[in-house]
């Protein structure tokens, strides 16, 4: 199983000082922040894919290349690339230039975004969201397993006789996670084509994502990928530690009550009782992500948001540490002892190579 973090790359004022960093600042605290996350033995580092105010990782592959070139073992990946309002094309030429250039060390999630205003910006449409993203992934996985593609669909101009370079590492493309909060339909589309699906549980109760991994589960069997057990599940979390638990909800509060992402709603209480947020000591968040085996099933991915709502960079790095020394070695071994024997092994481009990517059926 694959423990790591998630960044939206938010430029959030500190509720504790009135301090906002700049841009440049939060740009070089995420470059900091991946660095640490290899350090600490953490497997994934992933950022969000943003074009407005007040975020600043619009060019995921820049960030994520600079990354590469200081690591040497972590996974590199996107909590968002945004398959609406980027050209399949330029995607399919990014990732796979990264994919080289990390030797292998990078999958991307794709996702619809949830700025609606970004789909004018690039000249779509947010209405026809979900066309766009089913039409526009059917380009990019061809393009990534046929050395010429001929290709016409509804929402970009016709390709003929069209090869997407660099081709895939070892020919084998980028894995690729479906990221969705509320939509069946990418669900579906994750199961068609036998990729992984992710979940982002961080703001609604477990219930509704029950439902959402449920079916996926179900149909990557209908479509002969393997048994539901095999699906390939990945999914979000946030948490805040200090050894003591007091001290972690006294800290955090005010980041909670002013964070533009969920503040000035419910209660942090209210939040933590009916979300995946875990506030307190590193054996609280152990005991509360061992509880979502129990709701989801055996799962591969699980990624953290720890670096936002203006918390500062020193803040963020002495999480990082406590989730890597205290927190993630006790989740891997007890993750691995219920583990099912049916469970897929999490993926890495070692182990795709090995099995080369299953066809999608006819």
């Amino acid at each position: 199983m694959q423990f790591g973090i998630f960044t939206v790359g938010d430029v959030t004022p500190d509720p504790t000082t009135g301090r906002t960093p700049t841009e440049h600042e939060r740009i070089k605290a995420m470059t900091a922040i991946a660095l640490k996350a290899e350090e600490v033995g953490l497997d994934v580092f992933a950022t969000g894919e943003h074009h407005n105010p007040p975020f600043v990782p619009s060019s995921p592959t820049t960030m994520l290349g600079w990354i590469a070139a200081r690591t040497e073992r972590i996974i590199l990946s996107t909590s968002t690339t945004l398959i609406t309002t980027n050209d399949p094309v330029k995607i399919a030429e990014d990732f796979a230039m990264l994919q080289h250039l990390a030797d292998g060390r990078v999958d991307l999630m794709l996702g619809r975004g949830n700025t609606g205003p970004v789909y004018p910006w690039f000249g779509q449409d947010i209405r026809q969201g979900i066309p766009l993203a089913i039409d526009n992934y059917a380009l990019l996985h061809r393009l990534w397993r046929e050395d010429v593609v001929d290709w016409q669909g509804r929402f970009r101009t016709p390709l003929q006789g069209f090869t997407s370079t660099p081709r895939p590492l070892d020919g084998v493309p980028p894995f690729v996670w479906h990221g969705s909060i509320r939509s069946p339909e990418i669900a579906e589309q994750a199961a068609y084509y036998g990729d992984g699906f992710f979940a982002n549980n961080i703001f609604w109760p477990k219930e509704h994502f029950k439902r959402l991994i449920g079916l996926y589960r179900e149909r990557y069997a209908h479509y002969g990928h393997g048994s539901p057990e095999q699906a390939v599940v990945g999914l979000g979390g946030q948490v805040f530690m200090r050894r003591n638990a007091q001290d972690a909800v006294r800290e955090f509060r005010p980041y909670f009550d002013n964070a533009p992402v969920y503040g000035h709603g419910p209660s942090l209480e209210e939040f933590t009782e009916q979300t995946p947020l875990t506030v307190g000591s590193p054996q609280q968040v152990i005991d509360k992500t061992l509880t979502f085996r129990d709701s989801f099933g055996d799962y591969q991915r699980q990624l953290f948001l720890m670096d936002h709502a203006g918390l500062p960079l020193k803040t963020v790095l002495e999480q990082l540490d406590l989730l890597g020394e205290e927190v993630v070695p006790v989740l891997r071994k007890e993750f691995a002892a219920g583990r099912s024997a049916q469970t897929a092994d999490a993926p890495t481009h070692a182990a795709l190579l090995a099995r080369q990517s299953p066809q999608v059926p006819e």
